[in-house]
């Protein structure tokens, strides 16, 4: 996979959404999101440990990035049983992200960080095409975002925040020396 230079830096919680994917679209963002571990560990094959686990300005390292990819699961599996649960709000993110702030990822082996990614990941794509038609369809309110979204907006939601991230790599990895 290239290295892309970066060009500018995107704040994730800055970002507007439209939500109004066709429901045709489902398959679609399921192999997008089966796919990102694979991309992962594609970027950061052959990667110094030092590299991965920099941070540069004190932001996240690239094994943070991963990390936090992993760590944030458990709040889409969540959102996932929200759908089939009555209620009107999704459940809420905590956006200090004191999960990946505590969690120590770049004492871990990055190769570990993308299998347990993996595994959740399609822990939840298994959840997800195991839905009932009525789950597909039902709209549940954002808490941050104030919008309502459907379940196939909350996946296009989890896979630009994955790419989101996995363009962060990316900036980092184009910005360390050769």
């Amino acid at each position: 996979m290239s290295r892309i230079a970066p060009r500018f830096e995107s704040n994730w919680f800055e970002r507007k959404f439209k939500f109004n994917f066709p429901l045709e679209h489902f398959p679609n963002l399921c192999a997008r999101l089966a796919g990102t571990p694979a991309r992962l560990l594609d970027l950061i094959q052959g990667t110094a440990p030092e590299v991965l686990t920099a941070k540069p300005d004190g932001k996240w390292s690239i094994q943070e990035q991963i990390g936090h990819l992993l760590d944030m699961e458990p709040l889409w599996l969540a959102r996932v049983e929200d759908f089939l649960q009555p209620g009107r709000t999704l459940t809420p993110a905590d956006l200090s992200n004191s999960k990946t702030h505590a969690a120590n990822h770049n004492t871990r082996l990055p190769q570990d960080l993308i299998r347990e990614f993996r595994s959740a990941r399609t822990c939840l794509l298994a959840r997800v095409e195991s839905l009932p038609p009525n789950g597909i369809g039902q709209t549940l309110l954002h808490p941050r975002l104030q919008q309502p979204m459907r379940l196939i907006d909350h996946l296009s939601f989890v896979a630009d925040h994955d790419d989101h991230h996995i363009a962060r790599i990316q900036e980092l990895l184009s910005s360390t020396p050769s």
